[in-house]
């Protein structure tokens, strides 16, 4: 959708294939750093986001075990100053209706259902796809947002699979009102422990409260399509994971009933532009880079993939020396992102004597280890060539 929308306010006729028959209500929580709200409100869409996200004061660290806090990191008023926009949480449901309703606003976009590619192909002057119908779709560019498991992108580079991480996540959302009092919250809580971490905050205007438990292990039981990140998942089997922990945590844990299970995948940092866009053919978040959720930028990286891809092709008609000039600029940054999350879920995991030195240099430096001025500050480049 955050394609559609940067094509269709550069100025090109976007027609928008998506494999499902109709939207509906999918995913949970996720969190968008300033490097995204700006972006968003770039594009006109501050009253859409403020309505609906919930923005935190602030960003706490506690130890799973102990329930001490180890660092802070405030949000609100002062991030915003900091960095020209909020940190903000929102529901994903909620931002891709937003980004839906904005891209119906332009007529010249087109929205197709039940499109289900299965390949394409392309010649100096154009491409061409072709649905599982049979039916045919021409056009000057074809971009792959097609997540994880991209057939875009095993069509374009035909490599490997995406990884198992071996992570699990566990995830609910859960209305405020039905949480006892004490549990309920309007900021963002870390708990990290051996193994293992979660986090928690609010979403939809900080009525409900999503919460992610993080695990390293094996699946209760196998899914039969690991393709689709919501199976059901056995509060029990997530309370065994988490035996260990605080009272505080447990307290919330034992307050949700109903959760649902995510097998993590991933791939390797990005090792080159070629892996972005080739000809007249781009590859678009996920499809592009896929990476651990322990930056909070998955969603963020795809919305700037879309915010550059949209700057070339409004400012240079020639579609390969544009998608050429879109990876350029967006390879390098993914893959230090997708390695930053790589890092961060050692960390975070952390055991023993690494477990102790994080402690101790997240009670020393807390705010400045958890603030990250290249992420939050960066996302676009300027270096845009002309028609």
């Amino acid at each position: 959708m955050a394609a559609a929308l940067a094509g269709a306010k550069a100025g090109w006729e976007v027609q928008l294939m998506e494999r499902a028959s109709t939207f509906s209500e999918i995913g949970a929580g996720i969190q968008i750093g300033p490097n995204v709200t700006r972006l968003l409100y770039r594009w006109g869409l501050q009253h859409a986001v403020d309505a609906v996200a919930a923005f935190p004061q602030r960003l706490q660290v506690r130890d799973a075990l102990s329930a001490r806090e180890l660092g802070v990191l405030t949000l609100g008023a002062t991030i915003q100053q900091r960095y020209g926009a909020p940190y903000a949480a929102i529901h994903r449901a909620d931002l891709h209706a937003l980004l839906h309703s904005a891209v119906a606003r332009h007529s010249g976009t087109t929205l197709l259902l039940n499109q289900d590619l299965q390949q394409f192909g392309q010649t100096r002057n154009t491409v061409t796809v072709r649905s599982a119908s049979m039916e045919q779709y021409e056009g000057d560019a074809l971009v792959g947002a097609d997540g994880l498991w991209s057939p875009v992108r095993q069509w374009l580079l035909g490599d490997s699979p995406p990884r198992a991480t071996g992570h699990l996540a566990y995830r609910a959302l859960v209305r405020q009102s039905d949480l006892p009092a004490a549990l309920r919250s309007q900021q963002v809580t870390a708990w990290l422990g051996p193994r293992l971490h979660a986090i928690q905050y609010p979403v939809r205007g900080g009525d409900w409260l999503n919460l992610v438990a993080f695990v390293q292990g094996q699946l209760p039981g196998q899914p039969t399509h690991l393709d689709h990140w919501d199976h059901s998942a056995n509060a029990a089997d997530l309370r065994t994971h988490l035996a260990q922990v605080c009272t505080p945590l447990q307290d919330i844990l034992h307050a949700i009933t109903a959760w649902r299970l995510w097998v993590l995948y991933d791939r390797p940092p990005m090792q080159g532009p070629h892996q972005h866009a080739q000809g007249r053919v781009a590859l678009l978040g996920d499809a592009a880079h896929p990476m651990r959720p322990y930056l909070a930028q998955g969603a963020g990286m795809a919305i700037e993939d879309a915010a550059t891809l949209g700057q070339v092709l409004e400012h240079s008609a020639d579609i390969p020396a544009a998608l050429a000039q879109y990876a350029q600029q967006r390879w390098q940054r993914n893959a230090r992102v997708q390695a930053r999350s790589l890092r961060n879920g050692k960390i975070f995991h952390a055991q023993g004597l690494l477990r102790w030195g994080r402690n101790r240099a997240m009670q020393l430096g807390g705010e400045r280890l958890m603030d990250l001025p290249w992420l939050y500050g960066g996302g676009l480049t300027p270096q845009i060539a002309t028609k």
